[in-house]
């Protein structure tokens, strides 16, 4: 089946799943947080040793030592994680070849739960062609992120980057976004220029819990509504997909479960059961919380949906859009 065939396919099916989200009754409105095997779609590694990190200067103590898979599995232990997706971690250009060979090496060897990689690149540079051509034939490789977090609005929109995430779906794989939340109007755009792309739109498009909490609203980094609409638009694309994560990085220093909730909720209602997946985010979520309080805050906010549907988010959804099978 072609790519654009099964995105459309993905869509409808995800469409007819949405009502199902938006009314928990009967014996789902009962339903508490069951235990199944977990995939991590969104793990985190890097060796200082090994790898520079510019952007860790400046940031808080906790996430500037090295994080491996030893240190993984003692966060992880007793959540059932079955297997994870390594996401790049912005290393220097002159890096990213040594990273990715570094990480494919890492999953081949089957000595850890990472089963495959979503790698860095640089979509906007004239190489980018055989950069990533040259990981055409490694089926841990899943897909590209290049970080638009901290780029120059607009970035994503130019022709040579437009042209890359275009080559992605020709070889099938994806594109990671994570893009600040004020600028998702432009991450459309992007998507709808790539309809043969499987976009993955990271951390719920990057919201900020504070902007549904009354005492920090002022504090957020981007409007609540604006936020909601302009997901809602991303969800309408039938070529995108929504990893929860990232949102426990930004929160106060007190909060519970209820100040995820609103952007959790919304993620899954606008995108279906069908089109979202779990992240971890480790360990930048440390930021906010332990792995461990993330997964738990995550499984009481869906526990009454259908066992079906958090079995989708949390397991079977990450499978299929990251091919974890092939």
């Amino acid at each position: 089946m072609q790519r654009r065939t099964f995105l459309r396919t993905l869509s409808a099916a995800a469409l007819a799943g949405t009502q199902s989200l938006r009314s928990a009754s009967g014996e789902n409105s009962k339903r508490q947080p069951v235990d199944f095997p977990i995939v991590d779609t969104h793990q985190h590694l890097w060796d200082l040793e090994k790898f520079q990190l510019d952007w860790l200067k400046g940031t808080p103590d906790i996430l500037r030592r090295n994080y491996l898979t030893a240190d993984y599995l003692e966060a992880t232990e007793g959540l059932n994680v079955e297997k994870t997706v390594y996401l790049e971690v912005d290393v220097a250009v002159d890096q990213q070849r040594a990273e990715a060979d570094y990480i494919t090496a890492l999953i081949e060897s089957g000595k850890h739960p990472t089963a495959a990689a979503v790698i860095s690149g640089r979509c906007d540079t004239p190489g980018f062609a055989n950069y990533i051509r040259a990981y055409k034939n490694k089926s841990s490789i899943k897909g590209v992120r290049d970080l638009l977090q901290g780029s120059p609005r607009g970035r994503c929109l130019g022709d040579q980057f437009v042209k890359s995430t275009q080559l992605l779906g020709e070889l099938g794989l994806s594109f990671d976004m994570t893009i600040r939340p004020t600028e998702l109007s432009d991450g459309r755009k992007l998507v709808k220029q790539c309809p043969d792309t499987l976009f993955v739109i990271d951390h719920c498009g990057v919201a900020d819990p504070k902007a549904f909490m009354t005492a920090h609203r002022d504090k957020a980094a981007h409007d609540a509504e604006e936020w909601k609409r302009e997901m809602s638009h991303l969800a309408d694309e039938p070529n995108t997909v929504c990893k929860i994560s990232g949102i426990v990085a930004h929160v106060p220093e007190e909060w519970d479960t209820g100040d995820l909730a609103p952007i959790v909720n919304h993620c899954l209602d606008v995108f279906g059961p069908d089109r979202v997946m779990f992240g971890s985010d480790w360990p930048v979520c440390l930021l906010g919380a332990p792995l461990a309080r993330w997964v738990g805050a995550l499984k009481e906010i869906v526990g009454q949906r259908s066992v079906e549907e958090q079995k989708k988010l949390f397991h079977d959804n990450a499978i299929r859009h990251y091919r974890l099978d092939a």
